[in-house]
């Protein structure tokens, strides 16, 4: 499967940490996804025909990872909100022609087939273009921690736009999250931004 592919001119992209298939169809991608079942830490990304493979990630993207998480959990039980963590499950369906695995996810006020947040660590990019992924899956907003800061992006009818805050979350301090995301101590960060969004004096 993958040989026959691979064999089509101009049929793969090789970049760091990704090989990019096209004219992949979902049966492909899904026999593809099962000849690789196994192998730890390999992530499949499909839109449109175009698979991205990502490889094994980063001790580096893992810790910022749950640092987001942790962080993100902490402010939501600070303002009472009920979510539900989701974690990274794959979303999409053969129908929509389309799937994701997002790095954190999360439902607000009640359980959701499709989350109301996905929250995305750049490390490297394939060939699918993430944001049509969540388009077309519904997701209200997602969040890029890249480059050392979190942007976010929200729904709307023409598609995504860049935020300056979250729609969902309007009153959380994006910088101050970045600030705390990039803390060398997660236990630290996690502890003191607590402090801060309590009000309460941090030297």
């Amino acid at each position: 499967m993958m040989t026959a592919i691979l064999e089509k001119k101009n049929a793969a992209c090789f970049q760091e940490g990704c090989l990019t298939l096209y004219d992949v169809s979902w049966q492909q991608c899904e026999a593809i996804e099962a000849a690789f079942e196994g192998i730890c830490g390999l992530r499949f990304v499909y839109l449109d025909g175009i698979l991205d493979i990502m490889a094994p990630l980063s001790d580096e993207h893992e810790e910022s990872k749950s640092t987001i998480g942790l962080l993100v959990e902490a402010y939501l039980q600070h303002i009472g909100i009920r979510f539900y963590a989701r974690g990274g499950p794959t979303l999409g369906s053969k129908a929509l022609g389309a799937r994701k695995e997002p790095d954190e996810s999360y439902s607000l006020g009640s359980k959701k087939p499709v989350p109301d947040i996905a929250i995305e660590v750049v490390v490297t990019s394939g060939g699918v273009e993430v944001l049509e992924v969540y388009k077309l899956l519904g997701v209200a907003e997602v969040w890029f921690w890249q480059d050392n800061q979190m942007m976010v992006f929200c729904l709307g009818e023409g598609g995504y736009v860049r935020c300056e805050k979250s729609g969902l979350l309007p009153d959380l301090d994006l910088v101050l999250l970045s600030k705390y995301v990039n803390f060398t101590d997660q236990f630290d960060a996690v502890n003191e931004f607590r402090s801060v969004i309590r009000g309460e004096d941090v030297g």
